[in-house]
């Protein structure tokens, strides 16, 4: 198998197709990556931004490229000796537009007769023998109507069965657009209803749908892939293994999300995950953890005691998991109640049944409602503590959420205790159903919901983190990471995505609070009454992200992308105003604290002090997160455009144009010799950053055996806790921790690293640090940080002799 030692995200767009990756791909061959990795390629809905909304499997788009596009670019990465990474979507199937998608259009047309029915998870009984479409707005039915042979709402198009004209005899029924939540009876991408899931499991179904990806390994064209949401598949293992038959073992990255102390299950064909697990270590280690306690006393001041701090998370996401199952996911749990039933095969009581208990008899269930039964599968989604199981596998996760839930709620005894076996049962359909919706309820929950209500330090909201994890220390950082090289030495590491809530930039500057608590609350005060919000707590996630975001030069689209960001934030956080049903009055007070961050003199005044605090520490992060992530056990990713400042927000800001022009300049200067500003400003343009990058990377994957094990390096002095070093074999990582407080005792004063013996030089400067002593050959040194880290906050030092 052939695997990479770093890779570099291109997102594939009609503006930066295949051709216009091809031509940059000379530019990351000589940054000095070893893959590209490119995202969604097969045709999606028109005018896709992203490519996950795939509406065929048999081509690539179009206007991404198309096969002559890949063609172009897997024959120029050949020819540089690049390997090729692709993103494929396995889960599900863009339907917005019907005409477009052939399979979903075959459904609509012929219902359980199309020789697609198979594809689509579709409950028809549920909907009376149709397919729900929820499009319809409130009260404007009579926009449905026949022409031209087709079905038409608005700007809609739709197929008429044959034989048929009106909108009753079809097998689809277009209904409002509010029946999603509890009425819908066919599977979704989460809650989006225009991303209709297949099933995948079906080897039709498989091989159907990747017919164009088997293609590309037949034709030695790609060289790896990254699976998305696996936890949507009815059997991710068995997909894997399927998977890795196709590819012929090629090198394949899923994109899990593990909770703390959660294993990636070993028997799955993949390297590992796409990185989360580690991006969430690398934040944590470089987060002052003497701030937790100020920032929890903060936050509840902030919250006017509407809730008591420290916040118990585990509390908040269940209700916010609960919210989801009982909300826009209700269909879900719906339909596993179903199933339970089908598998049951006993009456229920009907509901309105007389509350007394029945008598049972003994070790026979009691009967319980419909209502109740689903109440018990909402309520244990909502206590599942990792995304899913993957039964047998994780036997123990559903256990626990069992007893959470009996814990929560003691009234659901006995419905609990006839899912039981029914959810036990790998083989039971509905037990196959919950697996693939616990995952749904928990990113609806905590990812796009809990993570814009908890907001102590957002820079720890980051997917596949736990915020209320606040910081870990040197030694469990090590630990985590011996682990790695022993079990996923091949997984990826990244620190930005397109999916990443805020880019590794602006984690890395809100990081440094953490350090400054009582400087923050004391601006953070003065932000809040020069601009007041109805909810000072959310203010606190606001002026982070206004803070994190915040351009060292002006930027004409900053008003635009703050506004989008203040809009997502407080709808998805969803207790003051959502999507849905926008609360104006509240609404208006967040976006003119976004104005008034760009037009009031005193805020800005303000914004431009608590600047000065962190912009220097938040460069030191932003070097040692970026040297971390690309020098620890497991394969760097470098996300579009992130060598520079990654001062994105959540997409679709993380999702804009990249100016590889800029950074062509810059790495010329830097591969010339040229000396660019190193100081402590992103005044610098981010040279720093990208020369960091290419000499690390040109490192790993020119020198890869200084990379094949995992050992600390210490450090002796009074310093010796603001440093971070390990030897990858040959290869030592030095970084800075906790900057702020470092500059506060003084510097490094005498403190020094405790260097193995040998000849080194440092990668990233080009210095000789210790040129070994030949009378003393084995003796270790003890190498001054004053001096090794005079230039930059980090070092990446390469053993010589």
């Amino acid at each position: 198998m052939r695997k990479p030692t770093s890779t570099y995200r291109f997102q594939i767009t009609e503006d930066f197709d295949l051709f216009e990756a091809t031509r940059r791909l000379p530019y990351l061959q000589e940054l000095g990556v070893d893959w590209v990795y490119l995202s969604p390629l097969l045709a999606a809905e028109p005018g896709s931004s992203h490519g996950y909304d795939v509406v065929r499997h048999d081509r690539i788009d179009p206007a991404r490229g198309g096969a002559e596009g890949l063609a172009a670019l897997s024959a120029e990465a050949r020819r540089l000796g690049l390997g090729v990474l692709v993103d494929i979507v396995p889960n599900h199937v863009g339907v917005a537009t019907p005409r477009e998608s052939t399979w979903w259009w075959d459904l609509l047309q012929h219902g359980r007769g199309s020789a697609y029915a198979e594809a689509f998870d579709v409950d028809w009984e549920a909907g009376g023998g149709r397919l729900r479409i929820p499009v319809v707005g409130d009260d404007d039915e009579a926009a449905i109507e026949v022409a031209d042979g087709e079905l038409r709402y608005h700007d809609m198009r739709f197929p008429l069965a044959p034989g048929t004209s009106t909108h009753d005899e079809q097998h689809y029924e277009l209904v409002n657009w509010r029946v999603a939540d509890s009425g819908l009876n066919y599977r979704r991408f989460f809650a989006v209803n225009t991303l209709a899931a297949i099933r995948v499991e079906d080897p039709q179904v498989f091989d159907a749908s990747h017919v164009e990806i088997r293609r590309w390994f037949d034709e030695h064209l790609v060289d790896g892939l990254r699976v998305d949401h696996p936890d949507g598949l009815r059997d991710p293992q068995h997909y894997l293994d399927d998977l890795s038959d196709l590819t012929r073992d090629a090198y394949v990255l899923v994109e899990k999300i593990l909770e703390p102390g959660e294993e990636l299950p070993t028997d799955w064909a993949t390297a590992g995950t796409t990185g989360y697990d580690a991006l969430a270590h690398i934040d944590r280690v470089l987060t002052d953890p003497a701030g937790q306690e100020p920032l929890d006393a903060l936050e509840a001041r902030l919250s006017g005691g509407a809730v008591d701090w420290p916040l118990d998370w585990q509390s908040l996401i269940h209700d916010t998991k609960r919210a989801v199952a009982d909300g826009i996911l209700n269909s879900e749990v719906n339909r596993i109640t179903r199933e339970v039933l089908a598998v049951l095969g006993e009456p229920v009581v009907e509901d309105g049944a007389p509350a007394s208990t029945p008598v049972v008899e003994e070790g026979a269930l009691a009967p319980v409602s419909k209502p109740r039964l689903a109440d018990a599968v909402a309520e244990l989604v909502a206590c599942f503590p990792v995304y899913r199981s993957y039964l047998p596998g994780g036997r123990d996760h559903l256990e626990q959420a069992f007893a959470l839930a009996r814990e929560h709620r003691p009234d659901l005894a006995a419905p609990l205790d006839a899912l039981l076996p029914v959810l036990s049962d790998p083989d039971a359909a509905p037990a196959q159903r919950f697996q693939q919706t616990s995952g749904m309820v928990m990113a609806k929950g905590v990812e796009d919901c809990a993570f814009y209500r908890y907001n102590r330090l957002t820079s720890l909201n980051e997917v596949g983190g736990d915020p209320s994890i606040f910081a870990l220390d040197a030694d469990g950082f090590h630990a985590h990471m011996a682990e790695r090289q022993r079990s996923w030495p091949d997984a990826m590491v990244t620190l930005s995505t397109h999916d990443t809530k805020r880019g590794e930039d602006v984690r890395a500057r809100i990081t440094a609070l953490a350090e400054i608590p009582h400087v923050w609350e004391a601006h953070l005060d003065e932000l809040l009454t020069l601009s007041p919000l109805p909810d000072p707590s959310f203010g606190a996630l606001l002026w982070q992200a206004i803070l994190g975001a915040w351009p060292a030069q002006p930027q004409t689209d900053l008003r635009e992308r703050l506004h989008g960001y203040a809009e997502k934030a407080m709808r998805e956080a969803g207790d003051r105003t959502q999507w849905t049903s926008p609360d104006e009055h509240y609404e208006r007070a967040v976006h003119a604290a976004v104005d008034a961050s760009l037009d009031s003199e005193p805020v800005r005044r303000v914004l431009a002090e608590l600047l000065q605090h962190v912009v220097a520490p938040g460069w030191s992060n932003a070097l040692a997160a970026k040297l971390l992530s690309i020098t620890i056990p497991g394969v760097p990713d470098v996300y579009q455009g992130s060598e520079l400042w990654e001062q994105s927000l959540v997409d679709p800001d993380n999702r804009r144009p990249v100016d590889f022009g800029v950074r062509r300049d810059l790495l010329d200067a830097v591969r010339d010799g040229a000396r660019l500003p190193l100081h402590h400003s992103e005044e610098d343009g981010g040279g720093a950053k990208l020369a960091v990058t290419h000499h690390a990377l040109t490192l790993r994957r020119d020198r890869a055996e200084l990379f094949t094990s995992y050992a600390p390096v210490g450090a002796s002095g009074d310093a010796a806790g603001h440093v971070l070093a390990f030897d990858r074999g040959g290869a030592v990582t030095v970084v800075t921790r906790l900057p702020i407080g470092l500059a506060a005792r003084g510097g490094w004063g005498d403190t020094t690293l405790d260097l193995p013996a040998g000849t080194w030089r440092d990668a990233l400067t080009g210095r000789l640090v210790v040129e070994e002593v030949a009378q003393h050959p084995s003796r270790s040194h003890g190498v001054r940080l004053a001096e090794l880290l005079a230039d930059l906050p980090v070092a990446l030092l390469v053993k010589e002799s």
